[in-house]
């Protein structure tokens, strides 16, 4: 019997980007009802290639096949700061992975998603070599447990790598957790809201384990 894996943190205010103000109480109007305000790039997020202006492409604009489909998943120990994730630190998926496929990083980066000085600040960064590699063996998704594939105070380098894997159409998603749960394998999707011309939207991202 299959089983399925949440893989997204919870959208709550207090996290960046989002606020809730109640609209409708039950006591006071009948229902409940509320507003919601989310940047683009909230929480568990996927990026469009607009994001960049690696392609003109929006997010209502992408095929649904692009945010689904079999992953390797590649368990990292020991990362630290900043360190440059490079080919050589995928192991077995190096000779395993199949073009198509989903690439799932554990890093372990989710545990910081309350300290915004290291989850944002001192996140690992996907290295040129790395993005290449992606491109090289057909990867269709990236997924990644910090809120960016690269350094996002450092512009030419999250330009950068964002382009070059959003201008190939691999999508990006950014903010995963819980891929500890995960085994090598698993089927993984990711789909986000169709928003209009958007640049990126939050996802509901879960891994069904076979």
């Amino acid at each position: 019997m299959a089983q399925l894996i949440d893989l997204t943190h919870t959208v709550r205010p207090g996290m960046r980007g989002v606020d809730v103000r109640p609209e409708f109480l039950l006591e006071r109007d009948g229902w409940n009802a509320a507003t919601w305000e989310l940047y683009s790039h909230s929480g568990t997020h996927c990026d469009a290639p607009i994001h960049f202006g690696a392609h003109p492409i929006t997010i209502d604009q992408m095929p649904l096949d692009l945010f689904c489909g079999p992953a390797w998943i590649a368990h990292i120990e020991d990362v630290q700061p900043k360190q440059l994730l490079v080919p050589a630190d995928l192991g077995e998926i190096q000779e395993t992975f199949e073009p198509g496929g989903c690439l799932l990083l554990h890093t372990g980066w989710a545990k910081y998603v309350d300290d915004a000085s290291i989850w944002r600040d001192g996140l690992p960064r996907i290295s040129d070599e790395l993005a290449q590699w992606c491109i090289d063996h057909q990867v269709k998704l990236i997924g990644v447990e910090p809120p960016s594939v690269a350094d996002v105070n450092n512009l030419p380098e999250v330009t950068r790598i964002h382009k070059t894997l959003l201008g190939a159409q691999i999508t990006i998603v950014e903010g995963l957790c819980n891929l500890d749960k995960l085994p090598d394998r698993a089927q993984f999707q990711a789909f986000p809201l169709k928003l209009e011309k958007g640049d990126g939207c939050p996802v509901r991202a879960v891994a069904r384990i076979d």
